[in-house]
């Protein structure tokens, strides 16, 4: 596995590996079997595989957790070649972001409501970050999970608008046995938090449940999971959600393929997670 750290190294390999068929994972480090995951479908479909490990300063706010976000360096090289990865690319932040660096990238829409209203930069700073990756490394596939669903929307809205040539790839949740989305956030929790951030995933299971028992009534289902989150005071809703699958509009009657969305805070631990589900058809 090659590890290159400056931009003009990665373009030079690039330039080596015009005919390659690229698979391309970009994370934050702290690897998680998530990660991983995507690697395994990167290395079933593409020639080579580049992952990416760039904590990305601006998509944090202020008051996030930059400072303290886990950076476990040596775990995650060996995690990478364990994991049959072909190039690591892990620039700093003044290497990536230079003094006279001026530009920012933008989804309007489908970045302004959600995880957009709680964190009024965050996307900007995914969208900056990602434009730029995906210029460097000119991948075939991009490899994205769906727990940051509205993040994968609005990344296949950049591609989309951007021309650039690559195909967006949304690969499947990968959950704790007892339900809990991995992320690399989840280390922050204490023992009794890690217990009540499975709530999410029972509250988002039990608006399913009402859908696929016929509810219709967004407003019902939305009461239905928040009854499970209320149970527990030291979790603070920001949102939950039902909405379309594909605009992130909030419904307020459930037709075709919705999905749940929902994001709490749990101390200082921001945890979000989300279902796709179909609306029964009427007979």
């Amino acid at each position: 596995m090659h590890i290159i750290k400056s931009i003009r190294g990665l373009q030079a390999w690039r330039r080596k590996h015009e005919n390659h068929k690229i698979g391309f994972v970009p994370t934050m480090g702290a690897l998680h079997e998530g990660h991983l995951s995507l690697i395994r479908h990167a290395c079933k479909h593409c020639s080579t595989v580049v992952v990416s490990i760039f904590v990305n300063p601006l998509q944090f706010g202020p008051g996030e957790d930059l400072s303290r976000y886990p950076r476990p360096v040596k775990s995650d090289q060996q995690l990478c070649r364990d994991a049959g990865v072909d190039l690591l690319f892990w620039p700093s932040s003044q290497e990536f972001y230079p003094q006279d660096f001026q530009t920012l990238v933008k989804v309007h829409r489908l970045s302004q409501r959600w995880e957009g209203e709680a964190r009024p930069t965050h996307f900007e700073g995914v969208t900056t970050v990602v434009t730029k990756l995906l210029c460097l490394v000119r991948p075939d596939r991009c490899y994205l999970g769906q727990k940051d669903y509205q993040q994968l929307l609005v990344i296949k809205q950049l591609v989309q608008d951007l021309n650039i040539d690559t195909t967006i790839v949304r690969c499947p949740t990968i959950r704790e046995a007892d339900g809990l989305a991995l992320s690399s956030r989840n280390r922050y929790l204490s023992a009794n938090q890690r217990i009540q951030a499975t709530s999410l995933f029972t509250a988002l299971q039990q608006g399913v449940q009402a859908i696929k028992q016929g509810a219709t009534n967004v407003w019902a289902i939305q009461s239905r999971m928040q009854k499970v989150l209320k149970k527990y005071p030291g979790i603070k809703i920001e949102y939950l959600a039902v909405c379309d699958a594909k605009s992130l509009d909030q419904l307020s009657q459930v037709k075709g393929e919705v999905v749940l969305m929902g994001a709490i805070q749990i101390g200082n631990v921001h945890l979000i997670d989300n279902i796709l589900v179909k609306a029964l058809k009427k007979s």
